[in-house]
């Protein structure tokens, strides 16, 4: 029977040690695959950064040009019309310097010498024409720039631009939750909590709210889901998850009227809005969930996040505030441990 007992566990000793080799090779495959990434990343956006800089020296060296020739342009007018004045403050000078004369002989033939008595040739004084130094090339060259902006902006993935990390509300947390100490991670607690410990009743969404809240703008945030093969993840108002789940089953994913989440159990995934559930077709298992509110649009839209695929979109009218909700569902004996991670930039 010892002996037994020995083999079975030099057995699962190799078998260890087969996963640590296995492991550590995956660790060294992550971090070289890392940075081969990083560094064709970093060359890609430097090869865009030389477009880009041969783009705008271009766009800046035919404004330059277009100033200058405008500018020489009315310098020389400027040129012809001071040349006029000299002209004609000379023939008043000489007209004014005759009519001193008082000797007639001389007055004729000075007038004569200067042909002061022949019909002026000068030519007509014209308005300024504005339209001529109208800078409508200039115009058209910041809409080439506004079309390029727009261009990469359709292109870029956007959400990205609007990416944050909330915090997670301890106060809103189920008693059968734990926090983590930095508020980013949420998992089932291995030991069920006293009742009499408990900050509030129990209800049967085992939930989450995040610290804070927004009625406007564009929000965006990812949760790390990896391999947990039961989670609920969305938007909630504060107020009806509070009071509205605790008379339905512990099993219901339901949500009321103000909840907009993603459900995924068994390899399925459903969007579900107070008590409809649409099944979606996700072609990869989603490791890690993007959502983005766009209030302004009144959209929430999830996405795989390692992807950008879209996965769902909600039409979200809705006048209260709404806030990021996670729910890492109950464990299903000892297979749905694992937390729900906020993703966290630090420089955000």
């Amino acid at each position: 029977m010892l002996e037994s007992t020995m083999s079975q566990l030099l057995k699962r000793r190799g078998e260890a040690e087969h996963t640590i080799k296995d492991l550590e090779s995956l660790y060294t495959e992550t971090v070289k695959s890392a940075a081969e990434i990083r560094e064709r990343v970093s060359d890609k956006y430097s090869r865009i950064r030389v477009v880009l800089d041969g783009d705008e020296r271009l766009m800046m060296q035919i404004l330059d040009a277009e100033e200058t020739y405008m500018t020489e342009w009315l310098e020389a007018q400027r040129g012809n019309m001071e040349a006029h004045i000299k002209e004609i403050d000379r023939l008043r000078a000489s007209s004014k310097s005759l009519l001193q004369e008082t000797n007639h002989l001389r007055f004729l033939q000075q007038i004569r010498a200067q042909s002061l008595c022949d019909p002026l040739d000068l030519a007509p004084i014209q308005e300024v024409d504005r339209a001529l130094c109208d800078p409508e090339k200039m115009r058209t060259v910041e809409k080439l720039v506004d079309d390029l902006s727009v261009a990469l902006s359709q292109h870029f993935p956007r959400m990205w631009s609007y990416l944050s990390s909330p915090a997670l509300d301890c106060s809103t947390a189920h008693p059968k939750l734990e926090i983590s100490s930095d508020r980013r991670q949420v998992f089932w607690r291995r030991q069920p909590v006293p009742e009499a410990l408990s900050p509030r009743p129990y209800d049967s969404q085992y939930s989450v709210l995040a610290q804070d809240s927004f009625t406007a703008g564009r929000h965006y945030w990812e949760v790390i889901v990896q391999e947990k093969p039961y989670w609920l993840i969305g938007v909630t108002t504060g107020s009806g998850d509070k009071t509205d789940h605790q008379s339905q089953s512990s099993s219901s994913v339901n949500l009321n009227s103000t909840s907009w989440c993603i459900y995924h159990g068994d390899g399925q995934y459903l969007a579900c809005h107070d008590t409809q559930e649409k099944q979606l077709s996700v072609g990869r298992r989603v490791r890690k969930l993007g959502i983005l509110a766009n209030l302004l649009k009144g959209e929430l839209s999830f996405y795989d996040a390692d992807s950008m695929s879209l996965l769902h979109t909600f039409c979200v009218q809705c006048t209260e505030p709404l806030f990021p909700m996670l729910n890492p569902c109950i464990d299903m004996n000892g297979l749905n441990q694992q937390p729900l991670i906020l993703f966290y930039i630090k420089d955000l």
